[in-house]
C-alpha cells in the first residue's frame, strides 16, 4: 500500500532582486515563499529514516538559493523556477510554490502560486 502525504513548508524569507522596474532589482527586498510538496511517504514510514524522506532543509536552502542568486521581472518566474528546483528530486510528485512580495504595494501583499506535478503540466494561480 501507498502512503501519500504532504509536505508544507510556510512562512519562508529570502532577499533578493526581483521586480518588474529596474528600481525593484536594484537592491535586495524580502520574498516570502510557502511550499507544498506531494510525495510517496512509505519508504520513509518504513524507516523512520530521514534519508527516506524529503529534506525539509534542503527545500528552504533551494528556494532560498532561487531567490537570492537569480533575478526574474516577474514572481510568476520566481516561483516556477523554485518549483522546477524542487522538481529535481524524484520523490516529489507534485510542487506549489506560492510566493509573496511584501514590501511592493501600500498595504496590499501581492501572491503568485505555481504547481507542477511529476508529468510536467504546470499551471499559474495569482
Amino acid at each position: 500500500m501507498t502512503e501519500r502525504g504532504v509536505i508544507r513548508i510556510h512562512g519562508m524569507r529570502a532577499w533578493g532582486k526581483h521586480g518588474a522596474e529596474a528600481l525593484e532589482r536594484e537592491r535586495p527586498q524580502p520574498i516570502d515563499l510557502d511550499v507544498t510538496l506531494e510525495s510517496d511517504f512509505t519508504p520513509a514510514l518504513g524507516s523512520d529514516d530521514v534519508r527516506d524522506a524529503i529534506d525539509y532543509a534542503a527545500v528552504y536552502r533551494i528556494c532560498a538559493h532561487v531567490v537570492s542568486a537569480r533575478s526574474f521581472a516577474l514572481l510568476e518566474s520566481l516561483a516556477a523556477a523554485c518549483v522546477a528546483e524542487v522538481m529535481k528530486d524524484e520523490r516529489v510528485a507534485r510542487a506549489t510554490v506560492r510566493v509573496r512580495k511584501p514590501r511592493l504595494l501600500d498595504g496590499a501583499t501581492p501572491e503568485v502560486e505555481v504547481s507542477r506535478d511529476r508529468g510536467g503540466s504546470a499551471s499559474t494561480e495569482p
